[in-house]
């Protein structure tokens, strides 16, 4: 049964409007929520975690993780207090949190500004300018990632991006040669407007032309060839790690991410992901040996001013969302 919207308290629909804006492979969109009163439980939805690229379900815990981040934020703009508990239930994996909302308190400012870009925030796979990050911006995304207990590498030495670039080129043409990968891209990319889910051809971005030091994954499958396009010369590339690689340290740098692009979004800071290094086996291996095995890689970003990147679409609340059944205590509370 589908939880009518109006069932709904209005800090739990804010927290859910805001929970489906988090981004996902392909966009995904590999959740699920399910309303108790003031508890919101996160789940994991198996039938939308990408078997080919995504086969653990890393990147769909990093997404799900990605949409606790927002609920957080989104009620405390709200002015309330949550309390989130992780895999509260080791009998079910697929739920991942357990978020209840809590009493009042005044919102921050930074509470409300980091809520406003939650709808604000895209993937922006277009050319950046070669106009530099500012040093307080840098220092910006690095703590935000800090605040969530995960590390954000920033590669500014032009050896470092060398590297980092040969591992995306050679991950890139490993996935690109699996006929189980394109078809599973050809999948998520959309060429009419009737989908809810998936990436559109036009959000893809264009191919950098030859000769360019990054490669973008390349979304329009089947939308006809599309002329080459100069990039940054000097891209801003980071690595967002976590100190383990369980479930439970997924989730929290999938907050971190989030916490991370919010903060850029806010910063007039566009950002897109570079996932194929992060996504073989090999190259995520031989990055976490680029980062001196400090930690577990686990998104790739790219950083920089661009012009405004068009959004992609959600699925509406109300078609992820489900009532939950009250236990004993919570009946007699």
């Amino acid at each position: 049964m589908t939880i009518p919207l109006p069932a709904l308290s209005k800090p739990v629909r804010l927290a859910l409007d805001a929970a489906v804006r988090a981004p996902s492979p392909h966009n995904s969109q590999p959740w699920r929520f399910e309303v108790t009163g003031d508890r919101i439980d996160v789940l994991l939805d198996p039938e939308r975690v990408l078997r080919v690229v995504d086969p653990d379900a890393r990147e769909a815990r990093l997404s799900c993780g990605a949409a606790i981040l927002n609920i957080r934020v989104a009620l405390a703009a709200a002015g309330r207090t949550s309390l989130v508990q992780l895999l509260p239930d080791p009998g079910r994996d697929e739920l991942l949190a357990r978020v209840w909302v809590r009493g009042a308190r005044p919102a921050a400012p930074a509470d409300t500004a980091l809520a406003r870009a939650i709808g604000l925030r895209r993937s922006n796979r277009r050319p950046f300018t070669d106009r530099p990050l500012p040093g307080k911006v840098r220092h910006a995304l690095m703590d935000a990632a800090g605040l969530e207990g995960a590390e954000l590498v920033l590669l500014e030495q032009p050896g470092d991006v060398d590297a980092l670039a040969a591992l995306l080129r050679h991950a890139e043409h490993m996935q690109s040669e699996d006929p189980e990968f394109r078809a599973e891209l050809a999948q998520w990319t959309v060429t009419n407007g009737s989908r809810e889910d998936g990436v559109p051809a036009v959000a893809g971005g264009p191919r950098p032309e030859p000769g360019s030091l990054l490669t973008l994954r390349h979304y329009a499958v089947s939308a006809g060839p599309q002329p080459d396009r100069p990039f940054e010369r000097e891209p801003l590339v980071a690595v967002l790690g976590s100190y383990t690689d369980t479930p439970l340290a997924q989730l929290g740098a999938g907050q971190a991410m989030q916490r991370v692009l919010l903060t850029a979004t806010n910063a007039g800071v566009s950002a897109s992901f570079l996932s194929q290094p992060v996504e073989v086996p090999s190259t995520r291996v031989a990055l976490r040996e680029l980062l001196g095995r400090r930690a577990q890689p686990q998104v790739v970003l790219r950083f920089g001013y661009g012009f405004t990147a068009p959004a992609t679409k959600r699925r509406a609340v109300d078609t992820v969302t489900r009532h939950g059944a009250p236990n004993a205590e919570e009946a007699l509370s």
